[in-house]
This record gives C-alpha cells, sequence and structure tokens, in this order.
C-alpha cells in the first residue's frame, strides 16, 4: 500500500502536466480513492488531512492585503522600506530577508513572518522592477535562515528530540549553520535573477488599479481634498490593523490566518469601499492547488508511507549513504508535507547510527534540518503558497512555475549540499 500511494502520487503529476487540470483536483481525488475506496476509511477521515489552518491563512491574508493594496496602506509602507534602505533598491531584497530572520529567530513561526513580510516585498519588486521570485525567495529564505534559533519552534522541537536520544545538542551550531546556509543560497538568488540594481522603476501611480487612479485625478477640488482625506484615514486604520496582526501572531501566536480575517471585517465595516473587489485578487487556484495536494500527503503520512520510507533508509549498512538517503527523505517529503512533522520523524531515524558515532550528532542533525527547511520555497508548502498568493495575479501563473523549478532544483541539490557541507567536511 505505501509503494502504492508514492505511484499514484506521481500519477498526480503526471495526470497535472498532461491534463492541464488543476493539480490539488487531482490531489483531492487520489486522496478519495486511496484513502477510502482502497484502504476502507470513511471519508470524514480521509478530509481530517485538508489543511483547513492553511486555508484560512491563504484567504485571510491575501484577502487583508488585496485591501491594503486597493486604498494605498501598501504604497505607502514600500515608500518607508525604500527610505529606509536610501532608495538604493539593490538593498531591498537584503532588507527583507534580514527582518524574517529576525522575526523568526525570536519566535515566530516562518508562516506567519511570510504572511507579513511578503505582500511588502512583492509590492515593492513591482514598483521597483525587481523579480518577484527573487524577493519571495528572499523573504523565505530569511525566515528559513532565522527559523532554527534556540527561541524557534524549529530550534526547540529539533534539539528535545536530541536531548531525549540521550546525545548532546549544540543549539548555537544548529542556528548558525541554518542561518549561513540560508544566506549563501539567498547570495546566489540575489545574484542570479539579477538583484544588482533596478530595471525601470515605477511610480505608484504606475501599479494603481485603474479605478485607483481615476479617483485621485477626476473630480473638483474640494472632491479630490475629500477623497484625500478619506484614503488617509483608511490607510491609518489599515496601518493599525496590519500592526495588531503582527502583534497578535508574533507574540501571542494566535492564527494568523483567523486574526487577518477579523480585521480585514473591521476594516470593511470603517471603510466599506476599500474592500470592494478584494476577494477577487484571492488565489483561488493556489488555494485549491495547495490544500488538495497536501490532503493527498496526509493520506499518505496515515498510511505509513513516511515512516517507511525512513525504515527503509536507515537499513543502510554505509552510514554515510543512510545519512544522505535520510536528508533526501526530507527534502522530496517536505516540499509536500509539514516541515514541523517531519523533524519529529527524521532525526529520531538518525538517532541508531549517531548514537554509535559513526556520523557527527551535531552535524547530522544540521543537514536534517537543513534539508528538511530549505525547501519550503516549494509552493505546494504554506510559505512558497503565500508568496504566489500575494503575487500580482497577472504574474501568478508564471511565478508558479518558476517556484516549482527552482523547488525542484532545490530538492534535487539542497539536500546533497547539506550533507557535504556538515555531514561529510567535518
Amino acid at each position: 500500500m505505501q509503494l502504492w500511494s508514492i505511484v499514484v502520487l506521481l500519477a498526480v503529476f503526471a495526470g497535472a502536466s498532461l491534463l492541464s487540470v488543476n493539480m490539488g483536483l487531482l490531489g483531492l481525488a487520489a486522496a478519495f480513492v486511496v484513502g477510502s475506496l482502497q484502504a476502507g476509511w470513511p471519508v470524514k477521515d480521509v478530509l481530517a488531512g485538508f489543511p483547513a489552518d492553511l486555508f484560512v491563512t491563504l484567504v485571510g491574508i491575501t484577502y487583508l492585503f488585496a485591501i491594503a493594496s486597493r486604498n494605498g496602506t501598501i504604497d505607502r509602507m514600500v515608500d518607508a522600506a525604500a527610505w529606509a534602505v536610501g532608495g538604493r533598491a539593490w538593498a531591498m531584497p537584503w532588507l527583507m530577508f534580514a527582518v524574517s530572520a529576525l522575526v523568526t529567530a525570536v519566535g515566530a513561526l516562518s508562516p506567519a513572518a511570510v504572511a507579513i513580510i511578503a505582500p511588502i516585498a512583492l509590492r515593492f519588486a513591482t514598483q521597483f522592477g525587481l523579480s518577484p521570485l527573487m524577493m519571495g525567495l528572499m523573504v523565505i529564505h530569511g525566515a528559513q535562515g532565522g527559523g532554527f534559533s534556540p527561541l524557534s519552534v524549529y530550534g526547540g522541537i529539533t534539539n528535545q528530540v536530541v536531548t531525549r536520544a540521550g546525545l548532546a545538542s549544540d543549539p548555537t551550531t544548529l542556528f548558525v549553520s541554518s542561518l549561513a546556509f540560508n544566506a549563501a543560497i539567498a547570495l546566489v538568488v540575489y545574484l542570479v535573477f539579477g538583484a544588482l540594481g533596478p530595471r525601470s522603476p515605477q511610480s505608484p501611480a504606475d501599479t494603481a488599479l485603474p479605478h485607483e487612479t481615476a479617483a485621485s485625478t477626476d473630480g473638483a477640488p474640494d472632491e479630490l481634498a475629500a477623497t484625500a482625506r478619506r484614503r488617509r484615514r483608511e490607510q491609518a486604520f489599515t496601518m493599525a490593523g496590519l500592526a495588531t496582526l503582527a502583534i497578535a501572531s508574533l507574540v501571542f501566536d494566535l492564527n494568523v490566518g483567523f486574526v487577518a480575517v477579523l480585521i480585514a471585517l473591521a476594516l470593511a465595516a470603517v471603510a466599506p469601499g476599500s474592500q470592494n473587489g478584494a476577494e477577487d485578487r484571492v488565489s483561488w487556484s493556489t488555494v485549491l492547488l495547495v490544500c488538495g495536494i497536501i490532503t493527498y500527503i496526509d493520506v499518505m503520512q496515515k498510511l505509513g508511507t513516511i515512516d517507511w520510507l525512513g525504515g527503509e533508509v536507515a537499513l543502510f549498512a554505509n552510514p554515510l549513504l543512510a545519512a544522505l538517503a535520510l536528508c533526501y527523505v526530507a527534502g522530496i517529503v517536505s516540499a509536500f508535507a509539514s516541515s514541523t512533522a517531519l523533524l519529529g520523524i527524521l532525526v529520531p531515524l538518525a538517532v541508531p547510527f549517531m548514537a554509535q558515532g559513526a556520523v557527527g550528532a551535531v552535524g547530522m542533525v544540521s543537514a536534517i534540518a537543513v534539508a528538511t527547511t530549505i525547501v519550503d520555497t516549494s509552493p505546494f508548502s504554506t510559505n512558497g503558497a503565500l508568496v504566489v498568493a500575494n503575487a500580482p495575479p497577472e504574474r501568478r501563473p508564471a511565478l508558479l512555475r518558476q517556484l516549482l523549478r527552482y523547488s525542484a532544483a532545490l530538492v534535487a541539490a539542497g539536500p546533497l549540499l547539506a550533507w557535504l557541507v556538515f555531514v561529510v567536511r567535518p
């Protein structure tokens, strides 16, 4: 059954490519066929794997930031960010990287950090002619780079697993290793995608929606003044809402999606006009894609496919090859599933040969941690999905394809690099 579930997953990818059907629909169908018709589970058990929290996060965040974009708040934030780097557009990607790393390093979950920072980064990319792919990747890699600090969720889980196994843990080395590895990847991304200078800066008027531009140029002077005052009031409310979102999610650890929905509803009540058409800017196809695939991956986890793969890897006679195989299992599966859950599964599988001294415990843990999280750029992960969902509607299909190609390359090379750097080199 475990092998069959892998075959079905490959068929889902092939079907989506050949039939041009949303992969999420195929994922939902596969979850029903494998989970209900073949495994005999009740449909409610199959649907239990539907990522309702991710659904709410994607819809809530994109809806809220659509409102913020329509009333000009995002443009104001972009202007402030540009001022912070002295108008140097080339420096903005690194500012986004640093802010994302700082936010996760002090304890925030990476999806919460990406949800708040990615919309600003992508808007800046649009206005200043930078690559949206590059800006999104800088945010994600920054969030993952800071994600293994001793204060973070990832770092806490990993260090606890190692400590419970009776092995020596090194939280500082784990944190520095993840940060340095992601910073190196970010540098490659920065250079490859041509961030050494902006192409053709655009003014906010150039990127405004047609109705927004018209509203600012048509009408009598008194009407224009009243419109400007109303717009400033809406922006002030929106800024307060975004600040509330950041505090609620990063400080009080409240669900970022539900908080975003509440704030969006509050803004709609205060300024009804600002939310008109905002729901049209929610990337429903992306939501379906991600939620459908994750539902099927949950079926695979319940079938024991992930444990089976890890167990087969652990049987390798050569500890170094076993370590490499575990890194690849981490990278491949994490591109579609929860990185947090995988850390709790794969680190214990490596404990036996770490305890034997066949490979260094700190290096092995660092390799698994990095291989598991650097692939969160995948559009099937929360972080990647947030980047796609917050891109301009006309850029989403191209950005989705670019993220798929980038993530595939990272899945192919990332685990190998992590293994070489952290396991072989020491």
